[in-house]
């Protein structure tokens, strides 16, 4: 679901969002031309935008070489005719026109947009005001576009760029965060692309709109000295996925429209061939359904949760992936997730379920919460296994569990002992993953499905970290 439509004065502002990976695009019009930020791949949801506002696209501006997914910006410039800016300092492979600090753009007769640089979740991250040219100056202030500089009490991440720029680029951020909040006044709305689970935030809000005068109240990097900013964000940041690094190279290349056509159809003999070549053969079912029955050796990532981001991060990249749906409207849906992130032509598919899609019975693995995982250890000896990420563990963990974050598993396997396995993470989620990843190994393992504060109250012991 979208967030609301904003109108103002007769301006129009659609945020187009995408949950599974945390971010919002925007379509903005008059009644009669439109301007779209940081659009994702799949421009057909754009473009039918545009039919439904019956507006025409004039320009399509990019904040920055995005690191978390790959862009629909080239591609939607090309459809429609549209002008693609870009910053000017960006090294990129195809022709864009470039736009500076200061630079600004008419779109139509009423929207200004102007260029300002916002250095810190990348050297030349650029964001852009929307000014009302029929209102006075300051009135005509709509809000400003921030890509991955000022988030709803957050901002972008400095550390994608490597651990050799992470120190100049956190104290951008903090000067570009109150360049903004300098520039503007308190009554315009802040318009982020990261920030609403993505891993490109340096934190997460639960907020759905914010204006500059809220984030001047409550974004550290508003209310905190440049160096406090700087030690508290820097100490807060985890991992981040690992299909990241393949990003900002296919932005730079210029990625053309995606493919979203049925990949070819593949029957049982053809799925068992591809498990054992090595591929991934992935069931898109919730965690209930997989752990009841599967195809032996497939892997389980649920549409239901953040499918694109986990599968990108744990995929070797470049392995063919067939997708397993229920019915083909699944198959598509996850197919759009995976071009967002530069996976564009699953190898094959199947739907049905897994009694179509082995010529052997369905293998499953038992799910359990943590109270019986309490009652099973008084009785016999189990592993657990917590595959949270390190600063979730590091918070509280369960005494003596085994930590190994889902994003090492495949690489540390050979640390899981055999036996019974019980793998737990925050809601059940990540830990059917990592159960499918196990069981495909041939561990015999328990997948927890239940939330981690229930751990305590089974009577668990728990290890919290010092205050």
């Amino acid at each position: 679901m979208n967030a609301p439509t904003q109108r103002v004065d007769g301006l129009t502002v659609v945020p187009l969002e995408t949950p599974s990976l945390g971010d919002r695009s925007y379509l903005v019009h008059d009644g009669t031309v439109a301007f779209v930020v940081d659009p994702q791949r799949d421009i057909d949801r754009v473009l039918a935008l545009l039919e439904e506002h019956d507006v025409r696209l004039t320009h399509v501006f990019e904040t920055h070489i995005h690191n978390d997914y790959v862009t629909g910006g080239l591609a939607l410039a090309r459809a429609t005719g549209a002008a693609y800016l870009v910053n000017a300092e960006d090294d990129v492979a195809f022709d864009r026109t470039p736009v500076r600090d200061g630079d600004t753009v008419a779109v139509g007769v009423r929207m200004q947009v102007t260029a300002v640089a916002t250095p810190g979740h990348t050297f030349t991250h650029l964001s852009y005001t929307l000014t009302d040219r029929a209102q006075a100056d300051e009135e005509g202030t709509i809000g400003v576009f921030s890509g991955g500089s000022l988030l709803y009490g957050s901002t972008g991440r400095p550390d994608l760029l490597g651990p050799d720029h992470t120190d100049a680029l956190v104290r951008h951020q903090h000067a570009s965060a109150h360049r903004l909040a300098d520039l503007l006044p308190d009554d315009a709305e802040v318009f982020p692309t990261h920030g609403f689970g993505s891993f490109c935030s340096a934190t997460q809000s639960e907020a759905t709109s914010s204006t500059i005068g809220e984030e001047r109240r409550a974004n550290p990097a508003l209310t905190q000295d440049e160096e406090t900013y700087v030690r508290e964000l820097l100490d807060g940041l985890g991992a981040w996925p690992a299909y990241y690094a393949h990003m900002a190279p296919a932005n730079a290349a210029g990625p053309g429209a995606p493919d979203l056509s049925p990949p070819q159809r593949a029957d049982a003999a053809e799925l068992r061939q591809r498990i054992e070549a090595g591929e991934w053969v992935v069931d898109l079912r919730n965690r209930t359904a997989f752990a009841a029955g599967h195809a032996a050796g497939t892997l389980n990532f649920g549409l239901d949760g953040s499918f694109s981001t986990y599968l990108g991060w744990l995929i070797p990249w470049g392995t063919p992936v067939t997708l397993l749906g229920a019915t083909a409207e699944d198959v598509a849906e996850a197919q759009r997730e995976l071009v967002r992130i530069g996976i564009d032509r699953p190898a094959a598919h199947a739907t049905g379920g897994p009694e179509d899609w082995s010529d052997q019975a369905p293998t499953s693995f038992p799910t359990a919460t943590f109270t019986e995982l309490a009652q099973v250890r008084h009785h016999r000896p189990v592993t657990v296994l917590d595959v949270r990420r390190a600063e979730e563990y590091d918070d509280t963990h369960i005494d003596d569990a085994l930590h190994i974050a889902l994003h090492e598993l495949l690489d540390r396997l050979d640390e899981v002992p055999q036996g019974e396995v019980w793998v737990h993470c925050a809601s059940g989620y990540r830990a059917s993953i990592a159960a499918s990843l196990l069981d495909a190994a041939g561990h015999r393992v328990v997948a927890i499905d239940d939330e981690f504060e229930d751990a305590e109250k089974s009577g668990l012991d728990m290890v919290r970290q010092a205050a």
